[in-house]
């Protein structure tokens, strides 16, 4: 062979054996992207957090089945912070350092996401997270919430549900209220005392209770003494739920019943909690239903939660701003086209996102945009949301005793 053939032929392997290789490294898949978070899977929250968690598996099942994010699958890196912040604490800092997470999400309630914060910050990491409800404790330039409270809930979410309450033949004219001292749910019932002094409401009873209390009779008797028109239960968890079985003892049922952050499933199947007013943004009928995603996913949780032995599984205020909060991060990602923390901040600061809970923003104080909360009630064991009045079930008013 002539050097110059030889030249070729060797020139023509080695392009051979070059290309064969550079398709062998692009056929190997992508490592997974590790998404690191905590979940009150256990203690006085978890039945709560399920819900969280079911939505993840939801959410990451779907962005996996259509590819991932950016051709790379996501992998769940999720621990159990037992509904305790400090604990919380601890495992984002595990979830960084150890288990090596390319970004986070936040966990379920306010004390664990503010302790995720600190350490968000710490590393200098975005956290999107659910649940969180005293935006003023927001202090962290790269977190960013799906729980559409707006800036200042202590005054807009009391005046959402007494300008609802005001609606309805025989308004309240007095109130207790009662509530637990779980940061979130306090910072709002002190401010509920304040609007509803502004609103003529008079107060006949004021209480707090410890977070993690299970003894709710005196409690109960306080408030059956008073005889308030309605009562304002601050709770979060089971804490109404137990409360209302204990006034069910003294032969005592409120006429009106407002409540913070109940596990929304188990008040729905409460028998004494028919008539619970909560504040809501998604529940199961139009025009919600027709937001960004929704059909698909309340199809989906619907086979999910009955499959885990749910005794609610229709989607409500939880399973939404939970599952919005996995569509802003998949938002996010794809518009940068990039997994940089300071990217997808800045991001965040300046675009909106289509969810399940509606158009989400956060340009506004503490990077929060919109009060999108409405007031939904339990009625036949199902939530449904009945104030604004354009925005209720077909046929479905705001009721009381």
């Amino acid at each position: 062979m002539s050097k110059l053939k030889e030249f070729f032929f060797t020139s023509f392997i080695s392009m051979v054996i070059f290309g064969f290789s550079a398709w062998m490294v692009q056929a190997q898949p992508k490592p997974p992207i590790k998404i690191g978070s905590t979940l009150a899977l256990t203690g006085p929250l978890s039945a709560t957090g399920i819900v969280h968690k079911i939505v993840g598996e939801i959410a990451i099942e779907e962005i996996n089945r259509k590819g991932g994010l950016l051709g790379r699958k996501i992998e769940w890196v999720l621990k159990d912070d037992q509904s305790k912040a400090d604990v919380a604490r601890t495992l984002y800092e595990q979830l960084i350092t150890s288990d090596k997470v390319d970004l986070l999400m936040g966990p379920y309630a306010t004390g664990a996401i503010l302790s995720a914060m600190g350490v968000a910050q710490r590393y200098d990491k975005i956290l999107i997270h659910h649940t969180f409800g005293i935006p003023n404790q927001a202090k962290y330039d790269k977190q960013f919430s799906t729980w559409s409270l707006g800036p200042h809930p202590d005054k807009t979410v009391p005046v959402t549900v007494f300008d609802a309450l005001a609606t309805v033949q025989n308004p309240p004219k007095t109130i207790a209220i009662v509530t637990s001292k779980f940061p979130s749910i306090y910072f709002m019932s002190v401010g509920a005392r304040e609007v509803a002094k502004a609103k003529n409401l008079k107060e006949v009873l004021y209480l707090e209770w410890d977070f993690g209390n299970k003894d709710f009779g005196t409690i109960a008797a306080r408030v059956k003494d008073a005889k308030p028109d309605m009562v304002w239960i601050g709770d979060i968890g089971t804490e109404g739920i137990q409360l209302l079985e204990a006034m069910r003892k003294i032969d005592y049922s409120p006429r009106i019943h407002t409540h913070i952050y109940p596990t929304p499933g188990l008040m729905a199947q409460s028998p004494e909690a028919d008539g619970a007013i909560a504040i809501s943004l998604f529940q199961e009928h139009p025009p919600f239903t027709a937001n960004f995603g929704a059909a698909d996913f309340v199809r989906i949780y619907h086979e999910k939660a009955q499959a885990a032995g749910l005794p609610y599984p229709l989607v409500d205020v939880q399973a939404a701003t939970s599952y919005s909060a996995w569509q802003v991060l998949e938002a996010a990602v794809k518009a940068t086209k990039s997994f940089d923390d300071a990217t997808l901040a800045k991001w965040l600061k300046t675009n909106k996102v289509d969810t399940v809970s509606g158009k989400l923003r956060w340009d506004g104080e503490f990077n929060y945009g919109d009060d999108l909360m409405k007031i939904a009630q339990v009625q036949n064991r199902r939530w449904v949301m009945v104030y604004p009045k354009n925005l209720a079930a077909p046929g479905v008013k705001l009721q009381v005793k």
